[in-house]
């Protein structure tokens, strides 16, 4: 039996006690039970990723891009990759912005042609685990959402599901609802 290779990308300034987090670790849980697999966590909210400055563009120039390449790495060696991407201001978390700068690589993760950019990343499935605190989905303000499946599906990932909690600051109610039907379509991915 083949193992399967889930990266697990945290990005909740929460940390695991964040809504996307909860709910991206028991998708990866559910996923690991169902296949023989090894997990890669990679908490891009810990600080440790820098946001894409000068410096990086003449490192990799320089092929010492080692942070870079590490995680291009992570991503090449995934085929399944899990993202906890709460909403903050009708973004992505910049830390995970700033993960997503490092691994778009011309020539490594995509390349540009005649016909315009095409993605290098295929045969991955990605599941997105995503949080907010009010109501977003299929709304204009659901800009996280347009951003993630537009970043990678320039990367060449366009096997994309999103698992939504909505609403967990509009009340408890509201909160445990929304938490709980995400919990379901977890299951369903198991």
């Amino acid at each position: 039996m083949n193992t399967q290779n889930i990266l697990y990308v945290k990005s909740s300034i929460f940390g695991d006690n964040g809504v996307s987090s909860g709910i991206a670790k028991k998708l990866v849980a559910a996923l690991a039970q169902k296949k023989d697999s090894a997990i890669v966590e990679r908490n891009v909210s810990a600080g440790d990723i820098p946001h894409f400055s000068m410096q990086t563009i003449e490192a990799i120039g320089a092929g010492n891009a080692t942070l870079a390449d590490t995680l291009i790495a992570e991503v090449q060696q995934a085929d399944v990759i899990v993202i906890a991407a709460p909403m903050y201001n009708f973004a992505i978390p910049s830390q995970l912005k700033a993960w997503f700068d490092h691994i778009a690589r011309a020539g490594v993760t995509f390349k540009y042609t005649e016909a315009g950019a095409v993605g290098l990343l295929t045969n991955k499935k990605v599941y997105i685990a995503t949080a907010r605190g009010g109501l977003h989905q299929d709304k204009g303000t659901n800009l996280d959402t347009v951003y993630l499946k537009t970043m990678l599906g320039f990367l060449g990932i366009t096997d994309v599901e999103f698992i939504y909690a909505e609403g967990v600051n509009l009340g408890e109610e509201v909160r445990v609802k929304s938490i709980a039907a995400a919990e379901q379509q977890v299951q369903a991915v198991a």
